[in-house]
């Protein structure tokens, strides 16, 4: 893969952090992660939208490692370090086909972009294989423009975050004080790549999500979010406001989010979101906060 374009390991730039170090020789950055594919998990998931996990799940592969550190991650055994099963590009693509034998209705990859050269040559693979389900790329909204073209023609729909407005908050609580600014970046590329939503039999197969995890006291931010995508993209995208945000890890030195979202912080914001004009957009209903929806990573 074209190493101008970003896409390599060898000088990795995979991410927002830029890190540029030469990965091939063993060095790690702030990922900590290798060249090797790590996952801790791979099985059907109920949890995601609607559109992705129909009646028998979304066919999700949760990788190792990330190039985030947020506090109050719930996947912090998996995401602070390079730990699971190590897989190769062919065994990554015999998973492809166990998922799509279980019924899965996608291939949805977790937190994908510090392994984004061994996944693209999967999926390249099995595309070649004559495998047809859509490749779902999960990620963090962190990760660079440049990059996310290298996978254009092969990811079907992008399921993105955008978690901060504020640089100074996407800093204290993920260490990423560029987040929003490389967030909007890969929002407008992903959005070039699949600029219309199309569905089969009510399921998507191509487009993009756009998520945003409500954190406690932050109602702004996720207006800000909303107004900014909205008014650019309009309702050619989804939209995914989420209320599920679960006190995790150690937040004695974040009092303010060691809590749950309160009803009407999240009422705020989604009326906002209808205020807007927002017509495709998925909300969240009852407890839906619980440590029980935090998958149990084991392969």
């Amino acid at each position: 893969m074209d190493e101008a374009c970003g896409f390599s390991y060898r000088s990795c730039e995979l991410c927002g952090r830029a890190c540029k170090v030469n990965r091939e020789e063993g060095q790690r950055g702030f990922c900590k992660a290798g060249t090797s594919m790590h996952i801790g998990r791979a099985a059907a998931h109920f949890w995601e939208e609607p559109c992705l996990s129909g009646t028998k799940g979304s066919g999700t592969i949760f990788f190792s490692s990330c190039g985030l550190s947020c506090v109050y991650c719930q996947n912090q055994m998996l995401s602070r370090k390079e730990s699971g099963k190590e897989l190769g590009v062919e065994e990554l693509v015999e998973l492809f086909y166990q998922l799509e034998a279980e019924g899965c209705h996608n291939i949805n990859f977790v937190t994908p972009e510090h392994y984004s050269p061994g996944v693209r040559e999967a999926m390249v693979l099995a595309r070649e294989k004559g495998f047809s389900l859509p490749f779902v790329w999960n990620s963090s909204g962190y990760q660079s423009a440049r990059t996310l073209k290298a996978l254009e023609g092969l990811v079907d729909i992008y399921l993105m975050d955008f978690k901060y407005w504020e640089g100074s908050l996407a800093e204290r609580y993920s260490k990423a004080k560029n987040y929003p600014e490389i967030a909007k970046e890969a929002l407008e590329e992903v959005i070039r790549q699949c600029p219309e939503l199309c569905y089969r039999d009510g399921l998507l197969k191509k487009g993009v999500i756009l998520r945003h995890l409500l954190l406690p006291g932050q109602v702004y931010q996720g207006k800000r979010i909303l107004k900014y995508s909205f008014c650019r993209y309009g309702n050619h995208i989804l939209y995914s406001l989420l209320s599920q945000y679960t006190p995790f890890g150690a937040l004695d030195c974040f009092p303010e989010i060691n809590r749950k979202v309160f009803g009407k912080e999240y009422q705020r914001l989604v009326d906002y979101a209808l205020s807007l004009g927002i017509e495709k957009a998925f909300i969240q209903e009852g407890e839906s906060a619980k440590e029980s929806f935090i998958p149990d990573f084991c392969v």
